[in-house]
């Protein structure tokens, strides 16, 4: 049984297929399928094209409600399940916000400019019924953004194995999805991205299932008047919040380490006694580059 690597690319973001097989043409056509699927979710969510699910949707704000089938259903009841849990912190319709903090902004937004996005924020203003969802004031958007990539990570890799692929792991932009262990049973190795060192991991764990899932405010920030501001935005005050570096957490599934890791940055500076008290196995990296928590993968520890 051989190993195959597969990078390409999709949602922004390097991705890479390591699968074991015995027959190359079969692994080869199994990782095509996955890739093929990686860039459907791309193209079905994007809010960048017009002819999206998202496009379609915020679109249509304040005017009709649209038409979703039952996989954009699933996405959007997670995202709500996601609201609640994190007490509003996490809302995918908070991507309005980026009209007065992004990097081409030269001056610090006035706060009656940051009000008025936030007059467009709420998951309470979107109305969902079985097969429609509605954003009820004009102007307002949704972003699938802060979840559909580890959705597709999971999706990919429940696909691998209906396609008799046993050993191997999908990563997609650093959401990490395994699909089965080793051939000899050995857990995979991964490192986590160190903050300022790309090349260096800050550590590694090992996981034979699940998921691993890393968020960071070190990814994308942008400078105003001076004043490094992180991407990550707080829905309820309409500023960039003060937060860990990164967080990286395992569970089950990638959505659900996804959902986790970006509901701590957004904590801010409670994003640690956050963690502490969700019971997540995680690791954390604050601005000192100091490390807390730990990952219990049913392997060994983070190291």
């Amino acid at each position: 049984m051989e190993l195959y690597q597969f990078p390409f690319h999709a949602m922004g973001c390097p991705c890479e297929l390591r699968f074991y097989g015995i027959k190359r043409q079969h692994v080869e056509q199994v990782a095509m399928r996955c890739i093929e699927e990686a860039k459907r979710f791309e193209q079905k969510y994007s809010r960048y094209r017009s002819d999206s699910v998202t496009g379609r949707i915020n679109q249509s704000a304040g005017t009709k409600p649209v038409t979703i089938d039952q996989e954009t259903r699933a996405i959007l009841h997670y995202a709500g399940v996601c609201f609640e849990q994190s007490d509003g912190l996490f809302d995918i319709t908070s991507g309005v916000l980026r009209r007065v903090w992004n990097k081409e902004q030269l001056c610090i937004p006035l706060e009656t400019e940051i009000e008025k996005c936030l007059d467009l924020v709420g998951w309470t203003k979107v109305k969902m019924t079985a097969d429609t969802v509605y954003l009820s004031i004009r102007g307002m958007e949704l972003d699938f953004g802060g979840v559909v990539k580890e959705y597709a990570a999971d999706a990919l890799s429940i696909l691998a194995r209906s396609a008799s692929i046993i050993h191997g792991l999908v990563n997609l932009g650093g959401d990490i999805s395994i699909v089965g262990p080793q051939p000899d049973n050995k857990p995979w190795r991964i490192g986590i991205v160190h903050p300022t060192k790309a090349e260096n991991p800050i550590a590694v764990t090992q996981l034979h299932s699940g998921a691993l899932a890393t968020s960071g405010g070190y990814e994308r920030f942008f400078d105003i008047e001076g004043k490094r501001f992180s991407h990550l935005i707080n829905p309820r005050t309409g500023w960039p919040v003060d937060s860990l570096l990164s967080v990286s957490v395992a569970a089950d599934k990638a959505v659900v380490a996804g959902s986790i890791s970006s509901i701590a940055l957004l904590q801010g500076r409670d994003g640690l006694a956050w963690l502490n008290s969700s019971g997540a196995s995680y690791l954390a990296v604050d601005s000192e580059l100091g490390c807390y928590g730990h990952l219990v993968t049913g392997d060994d520890e983070f190291s």
